[in-house]
């Protein structure tokens, strides 16, 4: 088995002191997961040569998916057998049958049992299924299985934004063990998307208790994402309390915190290094980003910071090797001014030296990859419409049909349509009431979660695709260059997705080589609760590779954007496109198209406000930043950063 290398090898203690768990992190997801995996494997493969049984506790939801790839991998390529594994799932909701959508059985044996040769009565998933007056006499069973398996020797956890471990909400004891609970309103709203609405979320769950997951011999609790960035904070930074149950961890002798890099980047060693130790910025994005951080401390704009802030605020080495104060302001200043254009496609015939983008060739080919039917005009419609204004070719890239996220009475609604027209023009009815009829009973009959037919995707997604042709248009892009890929990886019809396969991938370079673009445009908002962006980028980051040495490839830039579910922070800003009032507006009324999504989408997230409301707050938002820094004040700003492949 390959080893990997984390990026916490050799690193400074002083960058650590505040931590109160070991916390390693990795480059990203796929490389943790892999890494946790080989530690289970070196476990069951040790306990099999004493003739021993490897004890695991198991995780749900989409954060270990990616350790249970790759154990069923060492399973069917490299020969590795979990006949000696007894495995404890850390929770369950109730009630739910076993054989539902949304069980964790089913869950456990679509990614892990179904593949691995684990016997079935070495597997234990709490029963959601039982009777409650019996559920006090299961649990305290679950507990006592534990204790005659020798106990859980490696326990997996995910984190929920409360801080839940396990089901352990908030208030959840630290000796506390397996039993019946309440789910707190926001682990609710988080799960509503997987039950296609909060309505049908149960409202309790069996979970293993804090102190249950405290006798684990090691413990590995597993983030990933922007979105997860706090919690983690407050778990390993902050003080032990009730009301953040993962804090809990710290009094663990042998628990390890695995992040991938966005997940880390709220941990003082990353956002505030200078705070804990002397850097030798060379780098200067860390100087940017100190600068940018050390303005909103002493709330001052860049060209008023004196030598006396830096030195109060830990960074007075960056003055002893770079200063004085007014020149590292001039040039961060100057860095940060540099980022702002009005020409996102480059601007013709002038001096390109400070722009973050080439003046030739003009006009440009532009692929704007939109892993929803919306997120490029929520994320990017004022450069969309920009770029379009400017005379480039213009393509839109649909990734996904997105058909999972529109209500079934808008179904009924079209289908109806359908077949109003039919009867409205005299033609041909039979074909439209046999559809409406198939449909109407369908919904009728349809259960919470179920799967819809292939009459009811099929209409969900022209609705989708109908709705971002319309905002296309509106934008300036002409129907032949707005490309819908249908990716393979989505059409599951469930909130829960395949992986990315090779066709997802050839799809996106069938695409690319067509366009041949100057620029791309991709989704780097990776807080999606769905991970439907993060497989997306994947897709291109892959199909990019393939492409790279193609002749036309070699001129080509990658844009990553933000703003449905997370913005860039201004000192990643690489590029800045200012809105003014009217743009703002051409780029609401471009969101308005999309009327599925408009006042209540089925699949909202944890942001109460609309996808406009949220992409407003956070361009306005942007811009004031850059205001307050000093810059120039403009009414909005869409932020993007340059990917190099």
């Amino acid at each position: 088995m390959v080893t990997i290398k984390h990026k916490t090898a050799s690193i400074d203690k002083r960058l650590t002191y505040y931590e109160k768990i070991p916390t390693i992190f990795y480059e990203n997801s796929s490389e943790a997961a892999e890494a946790i995996a080989h530690e289970i494997a070196i476990l069951i493969q040790e306990k099999a040569k004493k003739g021993a049984k490897a004890v695991l506790g198991l995780a749900t939801g989409s954060t270990p998916v990616g350790v249970y790839e790759e154990l069923v991998r060492l399973h069917k390529e490299e020969g590795l057998s979990f006949k000696n594994v007894i495995t404890f799932n850390l929770d369950e909701y109730y009630p739910i049958e076993p054989n539902s959508l949304q069980s964790y059985v089913r869950f456990m044996n679509e990614h892990l049992f179904d593949y691995i040769d684990i016997p079935k009565n070495q597997i234990h998933i709490p029963d959601g299924s039982i009777e409650e007056e019996e559920i006090q006499a299961y649990c305290d069973d679950y507990e006592e299985k534990i204790k005659k398996a020798g106990g859980i020797d490696i326990q997996l956890l995910g984190i929920g934004r409360t801080g839940h471990i396990g089901f352990n909400e908030p208030g959840s004891r630290p000796d506390s063990q397996t039993r019946l609970i309440t789910l707190d309103k926001i682990t609710r709203k988080d799960a509503a998307s997987d039950f296609f609405g909060e309505e049908y979320v149960p409202r309790r769950a069996i979970t293993m208790g804090v102190g249950t997951i405290m006798s684990a011999k090691r413990i590995f609790l597993l983030a990933w994402g922007e979105g997860k960035a706090r919690i983690i904070r407050d778990t390993v930074e902050g003080e032990i309390k009730e009301s953040i149950p993962a804090t809990y961890l710290q009094n663990h002798p042998d628990t390890t915190i695995i992040l991938d890099d966005a997940a880390s980047e709220k941990l003082m060693r990353i956002n505030t290094p200078w705070l804990l130790t002397t850097s030798d910025w060379s780098d200067p994005k860390l100087v940017r980003k100190a600068i940018v951080w050390l303005c909103q401390k002493v709330d001052k704009p860049i060209l008023k910071l004196t030598d006396e802030n830096y030195n109060e605020h830990g960074m007075a080495d960056l003055i002893t090797k770079q200063g004085p104060a007014y020149n590292i302001n001039i040039r961060v200043f100057n860095e940060l001014q540099h980022t702002i254009t009005g020409w996102p496609g480059g601007k013709p015939d002038a001096d390109d030296t400070y722009r973050p983008e080439r003046k030739s060739p003009f006009p440009k080919r532009a692929l704007i990859f939109s892993p929803h039917p919306d997120d490029d005009v929520i994320s990017m419609g004022g450069t969309l419409i920009r770029l379009a204004d400017h005379g480039h070719e213009v393509h839109i890239a649909y990734q996904t049909s997105g058909n999972i996220a529109v209500f079934d009475d808008d179904v009924v609604r079209f289908a109806d349509f359908v077949l109003d027209y039919s009867e409205a023009f005299g033609m041909k009815e039979q074909k439209a009431e046999k559809l409406f009829r198939q449909v109407n009973e369908f919904l009728k009959n349809k259960q919470p979660g179920q799967v819809d037919s292939p009459e009811v995707k099929k209409i969900k997604g022209l609705i989708r695709r109908g709705e971002a042709k319309a905002g296309g248009r509106y934008c300036g892009v002409p129907d032949e260059n707005m490309h819908f890929m249908d990716m393979p990886f989505y059409e599951t019809g469930r909130v829960k997705k395949n992986p990315i396969s090779d066709e997802d991938i050839q799809i996106t370079v069938d695409l690319l080589r067509k366009v041949k673009p100057h620029q791309v445009y991709a989704a780097g908002d990776l807080s999606d609760p769905h991970g439907t962006h993060r497989v997306c980028l994947n897709a291109i980051f892959s199909a990019l590779e393939v492409i790279k040495n193609d002749d036309w490839a070699k001129d080509c830039w990658v844009w990553l954007y933000r703003g449905a579910w997370q913005e860039w922070d201004v000192n990643e800003i690489e590029m800045a496109v200012p809105l003014s009032p009217e743009e703002l507006q051409r780029k609401r009324r471009a969101i308005f198209k999309h009327q599925s999504q408009k006042d209540r989408p089925l699949f909202p997230g944890t942001d109460a406000r609309e996808f406009w409301q949220r992409s407003e707050d956070r361009n306005r938002g942007t811009a004031k930043t850059y205001d307050d820094l000093g810059l120039a004040e403009y009414e909005a700003i869409e932020g993007f950063v340059r990917y190099h492949f």
